[in-house]
């Protein structure tokens, strides 16, 4: 009987066991929780953006890195072959805005639930509280684990491995970097690791008078000089250190690299809709009707209320002048400043903020039709451990999904003695 060990009980080790399992092998799922899919729990503010219902041909163009190495992957457990699989599973859908998918409970337990469910049905043996220490490794090819569980050290031998265990990000659900530390064991070059879908510090104090402030339907744009790194529409959120919201945790998994050679702008355009011209016909409107008000009681109309003192300040008209006296030069800046509110971005937050990790194990180094290891037979790598990584919408769970399935199917095959 085909034995596979799979370290790592998250979306992308519960796939391998269910596919591994399915072909009819022997599954052992090494966990260092006391449950499965603990950073699974927390996706989605806890709801769990499962997947997304793009044409699966749309999945590529949201994947930031290494997108072509996915292929086979993508379309051997398509997205809809997860929703599909969830559904049959018992574990009822919603599709939302952008296309991302929701179990209708709003629970992300519902999905996990069901997962172990499956993997139980199929005879999995699932090792709690397992910190895998070693791979073994005899002429060249895998042969299995030494792992602690509990505080005892146990052999644990095998026909295939599966590493799963995630990267780095949300280290309180167990991810601290152990898969990275079992493929450099095997040989596996790692590239350069930074925490990814994460929100940005700014340098400037004034942000602070922002906090808090949520921004719908705006265009970021970050650049260093003439080179933009950067440029989408959404929605953002202002915090007490810098800036956050769906555009932006987009933005950090491009700007990563850039940033680390020093500081970027970002220019956020606060009314994209609308072309200069426009937007001075708008200020002409309100204007007209504030005629008599003073500078800083006309602009409620065109900001939020948290935004207007920044907005004044930076246009460095007197907030006491009356609109009737405000001039053409000062009108357009106002324009200016509307359409580019620039800001300075200078790292980073920390890896317990991250949704993901960017970096990993390298793909060269792995067949992407089966996720084995071209340097030692045997041996898998699924998930966040690669150096796989696309934006947020449910992009990233099905990275984890399919390389988990790829890798449970082709680990799940009866090896030739």
């Amino acid at each position: 009987m085909n034995t596979v060990l799979i370290v790592g009980g998250g979306a992308a080790g519960m796939l391998a066991g269910i596919a591994a399992a399915m072909k009819g092998s022997t599954v052992h799922i090494f966990e260092k929780n006391e449950k499965l899919g603990k950073k699974v729990f927390i996706t989605g503010k806890g709801r769990c953006n499962v997947t997304n219902a793009c044409d699966t041909e749309e999945l590529f163009g949201n994947v930031v890195t290494n997108a072509k190495f996915l292929y086979s992957s993508f379309y051997g457990f398509t997205n809809f072959d997860m929703m599909n699989l969830l559904e049959e599973l018992g574990c009822t859908l919603k599709t939302e805005r952008g296309n991302r998918v929701f179990p209708a409970s709003d629970k992300s337990s519902d999905v996990i639930r069901v997962l172990n469910q499956r993997l139980l049905d199929l005879g999995v043996t699932i090792h709690y509280r397992a910190d895998v220490k070693k791979l073994l490794i005899e002429s060249g090819s895998i042969t299995g684990l030494v792992v602690n569980i509990s505080g005892k050290k146990e052999q644990f031998m095998a026909d295939s491995v599966i590493i799963a265990c995630g990267g780095f990000s949300y280290q309180l659900t167990g991810s601290t970097g152990d898969g990275y530390e079992l493929a450099k064991e095997a040989g596996h070059t790692v590239t350069e690791l930074s925490p990814a879908l994460v929100p940005f510090v700014v340098e400037e104090p004034m942000i602070k008078e922002l906090q808090g402030l949520s921004l719908r339907n705006i265009e970021a744009t970050i650049s260093r000089g003439k080179k933009i790194v950067y440029q989408e529409f959404g929605e953002m959120l202002f915090t007490h250190y810098g800036v956050s919201g769906p555009v932006l945790l987009s933005a950090s998994s491009y700007a990563a690299k850039e940033l680390k050679k020093g500081p970027l702008t970002l220019s956020i355009d606060l009314k994209p809709a609308l072309t200069v011209e426009q937007l001075d016909n708008r200020l002409l409107r309100d204007f007209d009707e504030a005629m008599n008000k003073q500078f800083k009681n006309s602009l409620n109309q065109l900001y939020p209320a948290k935004l207007v003192p920044v907005m004044i300040d930076r246009s460095q008209i007197s907030p006491e002048k009356k609109v009737n006296e405000i001039t053409k030069e000062e009108r357009i800046r106002i324009i200016e400043l509307t359409k580019a509110f620039t800001l300075t971005l200078t790292v980073l937050r920390a890896y317990n903020e991250a949704i993901i990790t960017q970096g990993g194990v390298t793909v060269k180094e792995v067949n992407p039709s089966s996720m084995e290891s071209k340097l030692v037979p045997g041996l898998y790598f699924a998930g966040e451990v690669l150096d796989l990584d696309a934006v947020t919408g449910g992009f990233n769970l099905q990275i984890a999904w399919s390389t988990g399935w790829a890798a449970g199917t082709a680990a799940g095959e009866e090896k030739d003695k």
